[in-house]
């Protein structure tokens, strides 16, 4: 295991980067602590993949360094850094048995016979392929043989890191929920410092202590899973979080007080002036659909989804969403939203500020 240190990190694909733009993976300054295990969460483009390649040694960074364990090992190869990469779709030998590929890490470190058997019996269990141990690769399914890429990135017990590039993507659902569970359960036993890539937010949350939410080649935001939904430190994290993500509405701050289109709502905190683009951001779930007090609202549509309903509503001619529970009627005369104080984020130029205790 290891903690990974970013230093100064960036990269660009282009060989004589004019400016900031022309940089897929913005600087980053980050320590990844000992043991944790991180998912790496965001849209197709940001950067993602390009961060792990560079943790994995797969790519050189324009500049900056990656630290193990204090040790810079940004020249050092794929190999000498220790770790394990699972990539999106599967990498097998097709002539090898489902047992020697998932033996041949092993092997290739000089392991003994009887501990590769027993590691091998055990992840062919993890994976769900103990009946097909003696099957030669050639031939299984494509979500078969990514069970296999998993399994080999799994079987070493020494690594500095294990590092998973979307792994889930040709599994198929029921199984992706079963391998998370067992990729979960690898973590809390043995304590394996992984990186985990995906575009999927139930991925990132049901797998991470901690989620590295990228936007544009940046991190916009580290945190657990509660951190990221109660308090997203950009709208991006709002946004892309949640479902329906959250509500972003443009105001203006006066102390207390905000102001929507001329009608007012009182704040649990008091804002200095602040200039810029200035949004409130709750979560449906903090919005309250009333027949009192409150923003005026034009229900549009009401979507039971079994365990609630979301309400689709016109505020001041943009669409805000409601989440209200399965058992609440939603009446003709509920005609304005209220929003719980304590649960409304202020953001200038799209990061969250924070006010003063009142």
């Amino acid at each position: 295991m290891a903690k990974i240190t970013l230093d100064n990190l960036a990269h660009s694909y282009l060989p004589n980067p004019a400016g900031e733009d022309d940089f897929a993976l913005k600087e980053l300054n980050h320590v990844w602590s000992d043991g944790e295990a991180y998912a790496l969460l965001g849209a197709s483009g940001c950067g993602k993949s390009t961060l792990l390649n560079i943790i994995s040694g797969l790519l050189h960074p324009s500049q900056g360094r990656i630290l193990f364990d204090g040790v810079d090992v940004t020249g050092a190869s794929t190999a000498d850094r220790n770790i394990a990469q699972v990539f999106q779709f599967p990498v097998v030998y097709d002539t090898m048995t489902v047992r020697d590929n998932l033996a041949f890490p092993l092997k290739n470190r000089g392991a003994s016979a009887q501990y590769i058997s027993e590691r091998v019996q055990q992840i062919g269990a993890m994976i769900g392929m103990e009946a097909e141990l003696d099957k030669r690769a050639r031939g299984l399914t494509a979500d078969a043989k990514q069970k296999i890429s998993l399994g080999r990135g799994m079987v070493r017990e020494d690594v500095n890191a294990l590092l998973f590039d979307e792994p889930l993507t040709v599994i198929d659902p029921h199984m992706k929920w079963e391998l998370r569970t067992q990729l979960k359960s690898l973590h809390h036993e043995f304590g394996h410092t992984m990186i985990y890539v995906t575009h999927d937010q139930t991925e990132a949350l049901t797998f991470a202590d901690k989620v590295v939410v990228m936007y544009d080649g940046r991190v916009v935001q580290i945190g657990t899973p509660q951190e990221l939904f109660e308090r997203p430190e950009h709208t991006f994290v709002g946004y892309f979080i949640g479902s329906p993500g959250m509500n972003v509405i443009p105001a203006s701050i006066d102390g207390m007080t905000a102001t929507v289109h001329g009608a007012t709502l009182k704040l649990d905190r008091a804002f200095e002036p602040l200039s810029g683009k200035v949004e409130l951001g709750v979560r449906p779930e903090f919005v309250k659909l009333t027949d009192g007090e409150g923003l005026p609202v034009k229900v549009r549509r009401v979507e039971d989804v079994g365990r609630h309903k979301i309400v689709r509503a016109d505020l001041f001619g943009s669409e805000i969403n409601i989440v209200a529970a399965e058992d609440v009627s939603i009446s003709p005369d509920m005609t304005r939203v209220a929003f719980d104080p304590a649960h409304v984020n202020v953001y200038v130029d799209d990061w969250r500020t924070e006010g003063k205790a009142a």
